[in-house]
Protein backbone atom coordinates (compact mmCIF):
# COMPACT_ATOMS: atom_id res chain seq x y z
CA UNK A 1 0.00 0.00 0.00
CA UNK A 2 2.95 2.32 0.62
CA UNK A 3 4.59 1.52 -2.71
CA UNK A 4 5.13 4.39 -5.15
CA UNK A 5 2.85 4.00 -8.21
CA UNK A 6 4.69 2.99 -11.41
CA UNK A 7 5.73 5.96 -13.55
CA UNK A 8 3.60 4.93 -16.51
CA UNK A 9 0.51 5.03 -14.27
CA UNK A 10 0.99 8.66 -13.24
CA UNK A 11 -1.45 11.29 -14.57
CA UNK A 12 -0.36 13.58 -17.41
CA UNK A 13 1.41 16.53 -15.75
CA UNK A 14 1.19 18.65 -18.92
CA UNK A 15 -2.54 19.18 -18.43
CA UNK A 16 -3.22 19.54 -14.72
CA UNK A 17 -6.56 21.27 -15.32
CA UNK A 18 -7.96 18.02 -16.73
CA UNK A 19 -7.13 16.02 -13.61
CA UNK A 20 -9.80 14.55 -11.37
CA UNK A 21 -9.50 13.78 -7.67
CA UNK A 22 -8.75 10.16 -8.58
CA UNK A 23 -5.69 11.33 -10.52
CA UNK A 24 -4.42 12.95 -7.32
CA UNK A 25 -4.59 9.59 -5.54
CA UNK A 26 -2.28 8.11 -8.19
CA UNK A 27 0.52 10.57 -7.45
CA UNK A 28 3.51 9.84 -5.16
CA UNK A 29 2.68 10.38 -1.44
CA UNK A 30 4.59 13.69 -1.18
CA UNK A 31 2.72 15.23 -4.13
CA UNK A 32 -0.58 13.79 -2.90
CA UNK A 33 -0.04 15.58 0.38
CA UNK A 34 0.54 18.93 -1.38
CA UNK A 35 -2.58 18.65 -3.55
CA UNK A 36 -4.78 17.44 -0.68
CA UNK A 37 -3.52 20.37 1.39
CA UNK A 38 -4.64 22.66 -1.46
CA UNK A 39 -8.07 20.99 -1.35
CA UNK A 40 -8.25 21.44 2.41
CA UNK A 41 -7.28 25.10 2.05
CA UNK A 42 -10.15 25.58 -0.41
CA UNK A 43 -12.66 23.92 1.93
CA UNK A 44 -11.47 26.02 4.86
CA UNK A 45 -11.98 29.16 2.79
CA UNK A 46 -15.51 28.00 1.97
CA UNK A 47 -16.30 27.31 5.63
CA UNK A 48 -14.81 30.63 6.71
CA UNK A 49 -17.06 32.46 4.27
CA UNK A 50 -20.06 30.37 5.35
CA UNK A 51 -20.67 29.29 1.77
CA UNK A 52 -22.60 26.17 2.77
CA UNK A 53 -24.10 24.28 5.64
CA UNK A 54 -24.40 20.50 6.09
CA UNK A 55 -28.08 19.50 6.11
CA UNK A 56 -30.25 16.41 5.63
CA UNK A 57 -30.99 15.58 2.03
CA UNK A 58 -34.41 17.16 1.22
CA UNK A 59 -37.07 14.98 -0.31
CA UNK A 60 -38.07 15.74 -3.88
CA UNK A 61 -35.22 18.22 -4.44
CA UNK A 62 -32.55 17.71 -7.07
CA UNK A 63 -29.01 17.74 -5.69
CA UNK A 64 -26.31 18.99 -8.07
CA UNK A 65 -22.87 17.39 -8.28
CA UNK A 66 -19.43 18.95 -8.08
CA UNK A 67 -15.83 18.25 -8.98
CA UNK A 68 -12.33 19.39 -8.08
CA UNK A 69 -10.44 21.57 -10.55
CA UNK A 70 -6.67 21.73 -10.17
CA UNK A 71 -4.16 24.22 -11.51
CA UNK A 72 -0.55 25.32 -11.08
CA UNK A 73 -0.26 29.11 -10.99
CA UNK A 74 2.49 31.05 -12.77
CA UNK A 75 4.35 31.42 -9.46
CA UNK A 76 4.30 27.63 -8.87
CA UNK A 77 1.47 27.57 -6.32
CA UNK A 78 -0.77 24.50 -6.38
CA UNK A 79 -4.41 25.52 -6.49
CA UNK A 80 -7.50 23.38 -5.95
CA UNK A 81 -10.99 24.73 -6.48
CA UNK A 82 -14.34 23.11 -5.75
CA UNK A 83 -16.61 23.68 -8.74
CA UNK A 84 -20.32 22.98 -8.95
CA UNK A 85 -21.57 21.17 -12.03
CA UNK A 86 -23.87 23.98 -13.07
CA UNK A 87 -24.98 22.21 -16.24
CA UNK A 88 -27.29 20.07 -14.06
CA UNK A 89 -29.15 23.15 -12.75
CA UNK A 90 -32.76 23.61 -13.83
CA UNK A 91 -33.78 27.03 -15.18
CA UNK A 92 -36.59 28.62 -13.19
CA UNK A 93 -35.83 26.39 -10.19
CA UNK A 94 -32.09 26.73 -9.52
CA UNK A 95 -31.45 29.97 -11.38
CA UNK A 96 -33.04 32.75 -13.42
CA UNK A 97 -30.74 35.46 -14.80
CA UNK A 98 -27.10 34.57 -15.44
CA UNK A 99 -25.60 37.46 -17.47
CA UNK A 100 -22.63 39.17 -15.85
CA UNK A 101 -20.64 42.03 -17.48
CA UNK A 102 -16.84 41.93 -17.76
CA UNK A 103 -14.40 44.53 -19.06
CA UNK A 104 -13.59 44.35 -22.77
CA UNK A 105 -10.09 43.43 -23.98
CA UNK A 106 -9.84 46.65 -25.98
CA UNK A 107 -10.71 48.70 -22.89
CA UNK A 108 -7.88 47.05 -20.94
CA UNK A 109 -5.42 47.87 -23.72
CA UNK A 110 -6.76 51.44 -23.94
CA UNK A 111 -6.16 52.01 -20.22
CA UNK A 112 -2.64 50.54 -20.46
CA UNK A 113 -1.84 52.76 -23.46
CA UNK A 114 -3.27 55.77 -21.63
CA UNK A 115 -1.19 54.92 -18.56
CA UNK A 116 1.95 54.85 -20.70
CA UNK A 117 1.05 58.16 -22.34
CA UNK A 118 0.15 59.93 -19.07
CA UNK A 119 2.73 58.11 -16.92
CA UNK A 120 0.07 56.79 -14.54
CA UNK A 121 0.81 54.58 -11.59
CA UNK A 122 -0.59 51.04 -12.00
CA UNK A 123 -1.03 48.42 -9.30
CA UNK A 124 -2.98 45.16 -9.25
CA UNK A 125 -4.72 42.67 -7.01
CA UNK A 126 -6.95 39.65 -7.21
CA UNK A 127 -9.85 38.84 -4.93
CA UNK A 128 -9.50 35.45 -3.27
CA UNK A 129 -12.49 33.20 -3.97
CA UNK A 130 -14.46 36.14 -5.34
CA UNK A 131 -17.60 34.18 -6.18
CA UNK A 132 -17.98 33.20 -2.54
CA UNK A 133 -19.03 36.76 -1.69
CA UNK A 134 -22.12 36.59 -3.87
CA UNK A 135 -25.29 35.79 -1.90
CA UNK A 136 -27.70 33.29 -3.44
CA UNK A 137 -31.38 34.03 -3.67
CA UNK A 138 -32.27 30.47 -4.74
CA UNK A 139 -32.38 27.30 -2.63
CA UNK A 140 -29.63 25.00 -4.00
CA UNK A 141 -28.31 21.71 -2.64
CA UNK A 142 -25.01 20.05 -3.59
CA UNK A 143 -23.29 16.74 -2.85
CA UNK A 144 -20.31 16.64 -0.48
CA UNK A 145 -16.95 16.95 -2.31
CA UNK A 146 -15.08 13.79 -3.33
CA UNK A 147 -12.42 12.77 -0.84
CA UNK A 148 -13.83 14.99 1.93
CA UNK A 149 -17.16 13.43 2.89
CA UNK A 150 -17.95 13.96 6.59
CA UNK A 151 -17.60 10.68 8.53
CA UNK A 152 -20.87 9.38 9.85
CA UNK A 153 -22.81 11.95 7.81
CA UNK A 154 -22.37 10.47 4.37
CA UNK A 155 -26.06 10.85 3.47
CA UNK A 156 -26.14 14.58 4.19
CA UNK A 157 -25.74 17.27 1.51
CA UNK A 158 -24.53 20.85 1.37
CA UNK A 159 -27.03 23.70 1.20
CA UNK A 160 -25.35 26.55 -0.69
CA UNK A 161 -25.78 29.95 0.94
CA UNK A 162 -23.35 31.79 -1.32
CA UNK A 163 -22.29 31.43 -4.93
CA UNK A 164 -19.77 28.78 -5.89
CA UNK A 165 -17.66 28.46 -9.04
CA UNK A 166 -19.60 26.60 -11.70
CA UNK A 167 -23.05 27.79 -10.70
CA UNK A 168 -24.77 29.51 -13.59
CA UNK A 169 -25.63 32.59 -11.51
CA UNK A 170 -22.27 32.78 -9.68
CA UNK A 171 -20.82 35.53 -11.89
CA UNK A 172 -23.93 37.68 -11.59
CA UNK A 173 -24.14 37.24 -7.81
CA UNK A 174 -20.51 38.36 -7.41
CA UNK A 175 -21.00 41.26 -9.83
CA UNK A 176 -23.98 42.63 -7.90
CA UNK A 177 -22.03 42.43 -4.64
CA UNK A 178 -18.96 44.09 -6.18
CA UNK A 179 -21.00 46.85 -7.78
CA UNK A 180 -22.62 47.76 -4.45
CA UNK A 181 -19.28 47.79 -2.64
CA UNK A 182 -17.71 50.06 -5.27
CA UNK A 183 -20.57 52.54 -4.76
CA UNK A 184 -19.87 52.50 -1.02
CA UNK A 185 -16.22 53.34 -1.72
CA UNK A 186 -17.25 56.32 -3.86
CA UNK A 187 -16.60 54.80 -7.27
CA UNK A 188 -18.90 55.32 -10.24
CA UNK A 189 -19.41 52.63 -12.87
CA UNK A 190 -18.86 53.80 -16.45
CA UNK A 191 -21.75 53.53 -18.88
CA UNK A 192 -19.45 52.85 -21.85
CA UNK A 193 -17.91 49.78 -20.22
CA UNK A 194 -19.38 48.19 -17.10
CA UNK A 195 -15.96 46.76 -16.18
CA UNK A 196 -14.53 50.22 -15.49
CA UNK A 197 -15.03 52.22 -12.30
CA UNK A 198 -13.80 55.75 -11.61
CA UNK A 199 -13.27 57.70 -8.38
CA UNK A 200 -12.43 61.39 -8.10
CA UNK A 201 -11.14 63.12 -5.00
CA UNK A 202 -12.04 66.70 -4.02
CA UNK A 203 -9.30 68.01 -6.33
CA UNK A 204 -10.66 66.06 -9.30
CA UNK A 205 -7.79 63.55 -9.42
CA UNK A 206 -9.06 60.24 -10.84
CA UNK A 207 -8.51 56.64 -9.83
CA UNK A 208 -9.61 54.14 -12.47
CA UNK A 209 -10.28 50.51 -11.63
CA UNK A 210 -10.35 47.84 -14.35
CA UNK A 211 -12.22 44.74 -13.15
CA UNK A 212 -12.40 41.37 -14.85
CA UNK A 213 -14.27 39.01 -12.48
CA UNK A 214 -11.76 38.70 -9.59
CA UNK A 215 -8.77 40.49 -11.15
CA UNK A 216 -8.42 44.26 -10.83
CA UNK A 217 -6.02 46.99 -11.90
CA UNK A 218 -5.94 50.32 -10.05
CA UNK A 219 -4.38 53.21 -11.95
CA UNK A 220 -4.20 56.99 -11.85
CA UNK A 221 -1.85 59.98 -11.94
CA UNK A 222 -1.41 60.21 -8.14
CA UNK A 223 0.33 57.17 -6.66
CA UNK A 224 -0.66 57.94 -3.05
CA UNK A 225 -4.35 58.26 -3.97
CA UNK A 226 -4.29 55.06 -6.04
CA UNK A 227 -2.71 53.10 -3.19
CA UNK A 228 -5.16 54.61 -0.70
CA UNK A 229 -8.22 53.52 -2.69
CA UNK A 230 -6.70 50.11 -3.28
CA UNK A 231 -6.17 49.69 0.46
CA UNK A 232 -9.81 50.60 1.11
CA UNK A 233 -10.88 47.99 -1.44
CA UNK A 234 -8.69 45.35 0.22
CA UNK A 235 -10.31 46.10 3.58
CA UNK A 236 -13.66 44.94 2.19
CA UNK A 237 -12.41 41.79 0.48
CA UNK A 238 -9.75 39.18 1.12
CA UNK A 239 -7.26 39.96 -1.66
CA UNK A 240 -3.80 39.08 -2.86
CA UNK A 241 -1.77 42.24 -3.43
CA UNK A 242 0.08 41.90 -6.75
CA UNK A 243 1.88 45.25 -6.57
CA UNK A 244 3.06 46.36 -10.01
CA UNK A 245 1.12 44.02 -12.29
CA UNK A 246 3.11 41.46 -14.24
CA UNK A 247 0.11 39.71 -15.77
CA UNK A 248 -3.54 40.40 -16.51
CA UNK A 249 -5.94 38.11 -18.38
CA UNK A 250 -2.97 35.88 -19.27
CA UNK A 251 -1.25 38.87 -20.87
CA UNK A 252 2.23 39.57 -19.55
CA UNK A 253 2.76 43.25 -18.73
CA UNK A 254 6.26 44.75 -18.82
CA UNK A 255 6.92 48.36 -17.97
CA UNK A 256 10.07 50.37 -18.49
CA UNK A 257 9.69 54.07 -17.79
CA UNK A 258 7.01 55.43 -20.10
CA UNK A 259 6.86 52.25 -22.20
CA UNK A 260 4.37 49.46 -21.51
CA UNK A 261 4.57 46.19 -23.41
CA UNK A 262 2.02 43.37 -23.38
CA UNK A 263 2.34 39.87 -24.81
CA UNK A 264 1.06 36.31 -24.47
CA UNK A 265 4.36 34.51 -24.98
CA UNK A 266 3.78 31.98 -22.19
CA UNK A 267 0.27 31.15 -23.42
CA UNK A 268 1.56 30.92 -27.00
CA UNK A 269 4.12 28.32 -25.95
CA UNK A 270 1.34 26.23 -24.40
CA UNK A 271 -0.72 26.52 -27.59
CA UNK A 272 2.19 25.44 -29.78
CA UNK A 273 2.84 22.48 -27.48
CA UNK A 274 -0.87 21.55 -27.47
CA UNK A 275 -0.89 21.61 -31.28
CA UNK A 276 2.39 19.70 -31.53
CA UNK A 277 4.00 22.59 -33.43
CA UNK A 278 6.71 23.73 -31.00
CA UNK A 279 9.53 22.49 -33.27
CA UNK A 280 7.95 23.26 -36.64
CA UNK A 281 9.62 25.43 -39.27
CA UNK A 282 8.56 29.08 -39.15
CA UNK A 283 6.56 30.84 -41.90
CA UNK A 284 6.96 34.48 -43.01
CA UNK A 285 3.24 35.37 -42.98
CA UNK A 286 0.13 34.01 -41.18
CA UNK A 287 -1.24 32.56 -44.47
CA UNK A 288 0.18 32.35 -48.01
CA UNK A 289 -0.34 35.48 -50.13
CA UNK A 290 -3.63 35.44 -52.03
CA UNK A 291 -4.96 32.31 -50.30
CA UNK A 292 -8.78 32.04 -50.15
CA UNK A 293 -10.25 29.16 -48.08
CA UNK A 294 -13.24 27.40 -49.59
CA UNK A 295 -16.13 25.63 -47.76
CA UNK A 296 -15.86 21.89 -47.23
CA UNK A 297 -18.51 20.14 -49.32
CA UNK A 298 -17.86 16.74 -47.74
CA UNK A 299 -19.25 15.18 -44.58
CA UNK A 300 -18.05 16.57 -41.26
CA UNK A 301 -15.30 14.53 -39.60
CA UNK A 302 -15.80 14.72 -35.82
CA UNK A 303 -12.14 14.05 -34.98
CA UNK A 304 -10.87 16.58 -37.51
CA UNK A 305 -13.47 19.13 -36.41
CA UNK A 306 -12.50 18.74 -32.76
CA UNK A 307 -8.82 19.29 -33.49
CA UNK A 308 -9.49 22.24 -35.79
CA UNK A 309 -11.72 23.92 -33.22
CA UNK A 310 -9.07 23.40 -30.53
CA UNK A 311 -6.39 25.03 -32.67
CA UNK A 312 -8.50 27.89 -34.00
CA UNK A 313 -10.04 28.57 -30.56
CA UNK A 314 -6.57 28.92 -29.01
CA UNK A 315 -5.45 31.19 -31.85
CA UNK A 316 -8.58 33.34 -31.42
CA UNK A 317 -7.63 34.07 -27.80
CA UNK A 318 -4.12 35.10 -28.86
CA UNK A 319 -5.54 37.27 -31.65
CA UNK A 320 -8.04 38.96 -29.33
CA UNK A 321 -5.35 39.61 -26.74
CA UNK A 322 -2.13 40.90 -28.26
CA UNK A 323 -1.66 39.76 -31.86
CA UNK A 324 -3.58 41.90 -34.39
CA UNK A 325 -1.26 40.67 -37.15
CA UNK A 326 -3.08 37.32 -37.30
CA UNK A 327 -6.59 38.83 -37.11
CA UNK A 328 -7.53 38.29 -40.76
CA UNK A 329 -6.11 34.78 -40.99
CA UNK A 330 -7.76 33.53 -37.78
CA UNK A 331 -11.19 35.12 -38.32
CA UNK A 332 -11.27 33.89 -41.93
CA UNK A 333 -10.53 30.29 -40.99
CA UNK A 334 -12.89 30.37 -38.00
CA UNK A 335 -15.78 30.72 -40.45
CA UNK A 336 -15.31 27.04 -41.30
CA UNK A 337 -15.27 25.67 -37.75
CA UNK A 338 -18.58 23.80 -38.19
CA UNK A 339 -17.29 21.62 -41.03
CA UNK A 340 -13.54 22.03 -41.58
CA UNK A 341 -11.51 20.14 -44.14
CA UNK A 342 -7.95 18.84 -43.83
CA UNK A 343 -6.90 21.88 -45.86
CA UNK A 344 -8.42 24.20 -43.25
CA UNK A 345 -6.57 22.40 -40.44
CA UNK A 346 -3.30 22.58 -42.36
CA UNK A 347 -3.71 26.33 -42.79
CA UNK A 348 -4.56 26.77 -39.08
CA UNK A 349 -1.29 25.03 -38.29
CA UNK A 350 0.38 27.29 -40.85
CA UNK A 351 -0.61 30.23 -38.60
CA UNK A 352 1.15 28.43 -35.76
CA UNK A 353 4.26 28.26 -37.93
CA UNK A 354 4.11 32.04 -38.39
CA UNK A 355 3.76 32.52 -34.62
CA UNK A 356 6.82 30.35 -34.03
CA UNK A 357 8.94 32.89 -35.87
CA UNK A 358 7.37 35.83 -34.02
CA UNK A 359 6.84 34.23 -30.60
CA UNK A 360 8.62 37.04 -28.73
CA UNK A 361 6.66 39.91 -30.27
CA UNK A 362 4.88 42.35 -27.98
CA UNK A 363 2.40 45.18 -28.37
CA UNK A 364 4.32 48.28 -27.35
CA UNK A 365 2.75 51.50 -26.05
CA UNK A 366 5.36 54.24 -26.02
CA UNK A 367 4.28 57.13 -23.84
CA UNK A 368 7.24 59.24 -25.00
CA UNK A 369 5.82 59.23 -28.52
CA UNK A 370 3.04 61.60 -27.44
CA UNK A 371 0.77 60.14 -30.13
CA UNK A 372 -2.98 60.45 -29.54
CA UNK A 373 -5.87 58.35 -30.87
CA UNK A 374 -6.09 57.72 -34.60
CA UNK A 375 -7.82 55.13 -36.74
CA UNK A 376 -7.31 53.47 -40.09
CA UNK A 377 -9.77 51.44 -42.16
CA UNK A 378 -9.91 49.42 -45.36
CA UNK A 379 -12.03 46.84 -47.16
CA UNK A 380 -11.51 44.20 -49.84
CA UNK A 381 -14.45 44.27 -52.25
CA UNK A 382 -16.16 40.94 -52.98
CA UNK A 383 -13.17 39.01 -51.66
CA UNK A 384 -15.07 35.92 -50.47
CA UNK A 385 -15.31 33.65 -53.57
CA UNK A 386 -18.28 31.68 -52.21
CA UNK A 387 -20.52 34.49 -50.85
CA UNK A 388 -19.01 37.51 -52.70
CA UNK A 389 -19.12 39.51 -49.48
CA UNK A 390 -16.44 42.06 -48.79
CA UNK A 391 -14.05 42.13 -45.85
CA UNK A 392 -13.94 44.99 -43.34
CA UNK A 393 -10.75 45.78 -41.47
CA UNK A 394 -9.81 48.64 -39.16
CA UNK A 395 -7.70 49.48 -36.12
CA UNK A 396 -7.29 52.26 -33.54
CA UNK A 397 -3.93 53.41 -32.16
CA UNK A 398 -2.81 55.25 -29.05
CA UNK A 399 0.75 55.91 -27.87
CA UNK A 400 2.06 54.33 -31.07
CA UNK A 401 0.40 50.92 -30.56
CA UNK A 402 -2.95 49.48 -31.62
CA UNK A 403 -5.46 48.88 -28.84
CA UNK A 404 -8.56 47.99 -30.88
CA UNK A 405 -8.89 46.10 -34.16
CA UNK A 406 -11.47 44.30 -36.25
CA UNK A 407 -11.42 41.99 -39.25
CA UNK A 408 -14.71 40.45 -40.36
CA UNK A 409 -16.96 39.76 -43.33
CA UNK A 410 -19.54 42.44 -44.09
CA UNK A 411 -23.20 41.74 -43.39
CA UNK A 412 -24.42 42.31 -46.96
CA UNK A 413 -23.03 42.13 -50.48
CA UNK A 414 -21.58 45.47 -51.63
CA UNK A 415 -22.36 46.60 -55.19
CA UNK A 416 -19.08 48.47 -55.61
CA UNK A 417 -15.71 48.99 -54.00
CA UNK A 418 -16.86 52.44 -52.90
CA UNK A 419 -19.86 50.96 -51.11
CA UNK A 420 -17.67 48.32 -49.42
CA UNK A 421 -15.23 51.02 -48.25
CA UNK A 422 -18.14 53.18 -47.06
CA UNK A 423 -19.52 50.37 -44.91
CA UNK A 424 -16.04 49.69 -43.50
CA UNK A 425 -15.35 53.31 -42.58
CA UNK A 426 -18.84 53.59 -41.06
CA UNK A 427 -18.21 50.55 -38.84
CA UNK A 428 -14.90 52.06 -37.78
CA UNK A 429 -16.55 55.39 -37.00
CA UNK A 430 -18.98 53.73 -34.56
CA UNK A 431 -16.05 52.19 -32.69
CA UNK A 432 -14.31 55.56 -32.59
CA UNK A 433 -17.42 57.28 -31.20
CA UNK A 434 -17.65 54.63 -28.48
CA UNK A 435 -14.01 55.30 -27.56
CA UNK A 436 -14.72 59.07 -27.45
CA UNK A 437 -17.64 58.45 -25.09
CA UNK A 438 -15.50 56.26 -22.84
CA UNK A 439 -12.70 58.82 -22.76
CA UNK A 440 -15.24 61.55 -21.99
CA UNK A 441 -16.46 59.59 -18.96
CA UNK A 442 -12.86 59.27 -17.77
CA UNK A 443 -12.44 63.04 -18.11
CA UNK A 444 -10.86 63.62 -21.53
CA UNK A 445 -12.68 65.96 -23.94
CA UNK A 446 -11.30 65.04 -27.34
CA UNK A 447 -11.49 66.85 -30.63
CA UNK A 448 -12.40 65.08 -33.87
CA UNK A 449 -10.59 61.73 -34.08
CA UNK A 450 -8.96 61.18 -37.49
CA UNK A 451 -9.89 58.10 -39.56
CA UNK A 452 -7.83 57.25 -42.63
CA UNK A 453 -9.30 55.55 -45.69
CA UNK A 454 -7.97 54.84 -49.18
CA UNK A 455 -11.15 55.35 -51.23
CA UNK A 456 -12.03 58.89 -52.28
CA UNK A 457 -15.61 57.97 -53.15
CA UNK A 458 -16.42 56.62 -49.69
CA UNK A 459 -14.86 59.67 -48.02
CA UNK A 460 -16.95 61.95 -50.24
CA UNK A 461 -20.15 60.03 -49.41
CA UNK A 462 -19.44 60.37 -45.70
CA UNK A 463 -18.62 64.06 -45.84
CA UNK A 464 -21.44 65.05 -48.22
CA UNK A 465 -25.01 63.88 -47.48
CA UNK A 466 -26.05 63.41 -51.09
CA UNK A 467 -28.33 60.71 -52.48
CA UNK A 468 -27.22 59.16 -55.75
CA UNK A 469 -28.61 56.32 -57.81
CA UNK A 470 -25.56 54.19 -57.02
CA UNK A 471 -25.77 54.66 -53.24
CA UNK A 472 -29.45 55.19 -52.43
CA UNK A 473 -29.92 51.52 -51.46
CA UNK A 474 -27.24 51.53 -48.72
CA UNK A 475 -28.62 50.64 -45.30
CA UNK A 476 -29.47 53.76 -43.30
CA UNK A 477 -27.37 52.66 -40.32
CA UNK A 478 -24.18 53.19 -42.33
CA UNK A 479 -25.10 56.84 -42.88
CA UNK A 480 -24.50 57.56 -39.18
CA UNK A 481 -20.97 58.52 -40.18
CA UNK A 482 -22.36 61.71 -41.75
CA UNK A 483 -23.73 62.82 -38.39
CA UNK A 484 -20.46 61.97 -36.62
CA UNK A 485 -18.54 64.12 -39.10
CA UNK A 486 -21.05 66.97 -38.85
CA UNK A 487 -20.84 66.90 -35.03
CA UNK A 488 -17.03 66.94 -35.27
CA UNK A 489 -16.70 63.64 -33.45
CA UNK A 490 -14.56 62.25 -36.26
CA UNK A 491 -12.80 63.51 -39.36
CA UNK A 492 -11.85 61.47 -42.40
CA UNK A 493 -8.83 61.86 -44.63
CA UNK A 494 -7.30 60.04 -47.58
CA UNK A 495 -4.28 57.76 -47.50
CA UNK A 496 -2.84 56.03 -50.53
CA UNK A 497 -3.76 52.36 -50.74
CA UNK A 498 -0.12 51.27 -50.94
CA UNK A 499 0.48 52.96 -47.58
CA UNK A 500 -2.70 51.88 -45.80
CA UNK A 501 -1.74 49.48 -42.96
CA UNK A 502 -5.40 48.43 -42.49
CA UNK A 503 -4.91 46.42 -45.72
CA UNK A 504 -3.35 43.80 -43.43
CA UNK A 505 -6.80 43.16 -41.91
CA UNK A 506 -8.58 42.49 -45.22
CA UNK A 507 -6.46 40.02 -47.20
CA UNK A 508 -3.44 37.72 -47.14
CA UNK A 509 -0.50 39.90 -48.13
CA UNK A 510 2.94 39.02 -49.42
CA UNK A 511 5.90 39.01 -47.06
CA UNK A 512 7.28 42.46 -47.98
CA UNK A 513 3.99 44.35 -47.69
CA UNK A 514 2.90 42.38 -44.64
CA UNK A 515 6.14 43.15 -42.78
CA UNK A 516 5.87 46.83 -43.68
CA UNK A 517 2.31 47.18 -42.31
CA UNK A 518 2.94 45.01 -39.26
CA UNK A 519 5.61 47.46 -38.16
CA UNK A 520 2.98 50.22 -38.03
CA UNK A 521 0.83 48.35 -35.51
CA UNK A 522 3.25 48.77 -32.62
CA UNK A 523 4.29 45.10 -32.66
CA UNK A 524 7.95 44.81 -31.79
CA UNK A 525 10.46 42.22 -30.69
CA UNK A 526 10.56 43.03 -26.98
CA UNK A 527 11.50 40.32 -24.53
CA UNK A 528 13.27 41.35 -21.35
CA UNK A 529 12.61 38.04 -19.57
Amino acid sequence: MKAVPPLDDLPDTSNVREWTYRDITRLPPAEQKEWKAACQEELEALRRRKVFELVDRPKGRKVIKNRWVFDVKSDGRKKARLVAKGFSQVKGVDYDQIFSPVVRFETVRLILALSALENWHITGLDVRNAYLYGKLEEEIYMEQPEGFVAKGQERKVLRLLRALDGLKQAGLAWWRTLNESMKELGFKRLVSDAGLFIFRDKNGLPVIVVVYVDDALFCGPNKALVEKMKAKFMEKWECRDLGEPKEFLRMRIQRSGSTICIDQCAYLEKVLQRCGMQNAKSAPTPLPAGYHPMPNTGTADSTLRSRFQTVIGSLLYIMLGTRPDIAFAVTKLSQFAANPSQEHLNKALYICRYLIGTRSYSLVYNGASGLGISACTDSDWGSDPSTRRSQTGYFLKLAGGVFSWQSRAQKTVAHSSTEAEYMAISDCSRQVVWIRNLMSEIGYQLGPIPIAGDNQGSLFMGSNPVTESRSKHIDIRYHAIREYIENKQIEVYFVDGSNNPADLFTKNLGHVKFTKFRGELGLEFYDSA
